[in-house]
């Protein structure tokens, strides 16, 4: 994940733990767990509390933490990716709340259907977490498959979107 673009950020606290948020000029470029993997070095990015898309996007995830928000409403940057890799994230945006798909799923949705490690590297590689929900993407068993904020965060957002098909299954068994 590159950015061309000078970023600023700002972080605030989710029961999930601490969330850096970035954008650019042409809308939010990131969000982060802190300690996630594959989180980029911002050590130059700007840190501006006042931004309105990083505004907006704190407000925006704190309701979804509290379960007051099903949707975001931001302005997106994915240009930090390669064009295959911005459309998995794409395909990402399309799955509904409270659902889950398949890594072979989002291959086959793209028209790649042979490139299930490509799309696992390029969900891995999400820089918008939450908001480009690649916590809704698990394994064709239904199994939960890794997350780069970490396993615990996965189940915790699957179960406050009250995720269904298998993984609920798969939910209950890890949450026992």
């Amino acid at each position: 994940m590159k950015f061309d673009t000078p970023l600023v950020q700002t972080t605030f606290q989710s029961p999930l733990g601490p969330v850096i948020v970035a954008a650019s000029d042409q809308g939010l470029a990131g969000v982060w767990f802190d300690g996630q993997r594959h989180m980029p070095d911002r050590s130059t990015w700007r840190v501006d509390d006042r931004h309105p898309v990083l505004v907006r996007a704190v407000q925006q995830l704190t309701g979804y933490f509290a379960g007051k928000r099903t949707t975001f409403d931001l302005p997106l940057d994915l240009h930090g990716g390669t064009a295959f890799q911005q459309s998995v994230w794409h395909a990402l945006l399309r799955i509904p709340r409270g659902t889950t798909t398949s890594y072979s799923a989002i291959g086959s949705g793209i028209g790649k259907p042979a490139a299930v490690r490509a799309v696992g590297a390029a969900v891995g590689l999400n820089p918008i977490s939450v908001i480009v929900p690649c916590h809704r993407v698990i394994g064709s068993d239904g199994s939960l498959t890794g997350y780069a904020g970490g396993l615990d965060r996965k189940i915790a957002l699957l179960k406050l979107e009250a995720a269904t098909v298998r993984a609920q299954a798969a939910l209950q068994e890890s949450l026992i």
